[in-house]
């Protein structure tokens, strides 16, 4: 904001604090220190004070918006930080790119995500070519029952060491998800698809999935895709340089 505008802002407070005045109720005749004919005169500057610089009711709109996303912001750090080990090193969680990197990305993810589709090529390239990303993979199924079903098998499918297949078959796979469609994929990428069936309804699974859950509601994640990095909550869908951005700043404050 602006010097001129933090100067219009503060004087149109000053102007709404002295109407304040005026209009309350609870101030008594004999206690206002304006008579009738003050009182008559600064309505009608502040009224068209308005009216000329209508402006400065959305310069002190934006300025307050500010200040509630910085402390927005705050608390999120401090939400992410206080949660970090179940964010970034829960040993259950799949991971992808370089299992030893030196900067971890976390992605909340459902299989029927149009936007977290379209995420799986820019993250395998760019895990690729940095070589020393780490990506920890949260199953989080919160868009139907068909999102359940792939979730679990993609934690079956890990137990026989085929989750990364598994999981970049079903992220590009077109048309609408199904059961059928799934254990077809997990037959294309070689699962064995009696184990996987069984182990899909392990108590693990499920547990995994609702600690997931759990964790998305604590951090507010309430869509998909949504990342976790450095301490910051990215939601949505992201190229691949903001998300090479987004990693350099994390090694620059290594």
């Amino acid at each position: 904001m602006t010097s001129t505008a933090r100067i219009r802002s503060a004087f149109v407070v000053v102007l709404l604090l002295c109407a304040g005045l005026l209009s309350s109720p609870a101030s008594a005749a004999e206690d206002n220190p304006f008579n009738q004919t003050q009182k008559t005169a600064l309505d009608r500057l502040i009224r068209n004070y308005i009216m000329q610089h209508p402006e400065v009711i959305m310069d002190s709109m934006q300025a307050m918006q500010e200040r509630e996303q910085l402390v927005q912001e705050r608390l999120q750090t401090e939400r992410v930080t206080s949660l970090n080990e179940a964010i970034e090193h829960n040993p259950s969680d799949p991971v992808m790119g370089n299992p030893d990197g030196d900067v971890t990305l976390v992605e909340f993810f459902d299989y029927q995500c149009g936007y977290c589709k379209r995420m799986i090529d820019p993250l395998l390239d760019f895990a690729r070519s940095d070589g020393n990303l780490r990506i920890v993979l949260k199953e989080f199924p919160i868009l139907g029952p068909e999102s359940m079903i792939a979730a679990r098998a993609s934690l079956a499918a890990h137990k026989q060491g085929k989750y990364e297949a598994f999981h970049v078959a079903l992220m590009r796979l077109r048309g609408r998800l199904s059961e059928p469609a799934i254990f077809q994929t997990a037959v294309e990428v070689g699962l064995d698809t009696e184990q996987l069936q069984k182990d899909m309804n392990a108590p693990a699974v499920m547990e995994q999935i609702r600690k997931s859950r759990e964790l998305g509601q604590a951090l507010a994640i309430r869509g998909t895709p949504a990342f976790v990095i450095g301490g910051k909550i990215i939601p949505g869908a992201m190229g691949e340089g903001q998300l090479r951005d987004l990693v350099t700043q994390q090694r620059g404050k290594g």
